[in-house]
């Protein structure tokens, strides 16, 4: 009888020993943004401008424009200094509060950010009321899609008139970073950002 009892203690001992180990805490970030995600929203915004372009805008090349912004995402700053940078690659000179200015573009952000969703099949992670024991999340199969997307237009108009001249093609682009985990292990990913984060140590 004593030893059915000790062999009972000593298995659950192993077992509490076992859930204890399987069970992990992670903090995803310290940021109000993880580097996935600031790597997704910038790198869709470099992709929306195109790099080759005879006649980007309907305003001669040269000119001197004063950029405007206007959005509803706290992200929309990347997406003034990337169009800063596109014009000077194509002729133009950003000049903002000069008087030599003759031409202003509105950048109207439609959206940038990140999107995400997620597919689980398996058992979530149980936290129990009664006895101090929680059980880990087990994933037959789960797969985290996020996805990196900006939407933007540009409106010009001429100066000192404010006369409308027109407006560009939407610049579209998106990125993505998805997580799989199979059979509770194994786990791989798949993205098209040029140099994504890796989750470990470096040394």
């Amino acid at each position: 009888m004593m030893m059915k009892a000790m062999k009972a203690i000593c298995l659950g001992v192993v077992c509490t020993g076992l859930l204890t180990a399987c069970s992990t805490t992670q903090k995803i970030t310290n940021s109000a943004r993880s580097a996935t995600e600031q790597l997704l929203i910038s790198e869709a915004v470099m992709r929306s401008l195109p790099k080759q372009s005879d006649s980007p805008l309907p305003i001669p090349q040269g000119s001197n424009v004063k950029l405007d912004i206007a959005g509803i995402s706290a992200d929309k700053d990347i997406v003034r200094d990337a169009v800063v940078r596109w014009l000077g690659q194509h002729g133009y000179t950003v000049q903002d509060g000069s008087d030599n200015t003759t031409h202003r573009i509105n950048i109207v952000v439609g959206s940038v950010g990140t999107e995400l969703a997620n597919t689980f099949f398996g058992i979530p992670p149980v936290q129990g009321s009664l006895i101090p024991i929680s059980l880990p999340e087990l994933s037959f199969y789960k797969a985290e899609y996020q996805t990196g997307y900006v939407n933007f237009h540009l409106d010009i108009f001429e100066l000192p008139s404010g006369q409308y001249i027109g407006s560009s093609l939407p610049f579209v682009a998106n990125t993505f970073y998805n997580a799989y985990t199979v059979l509770f292990l194994f786990s791989f990913k798949k993205t098209d950002l040029v140099s994504p984060p890796k989750m470990g140590t470096y040394r």
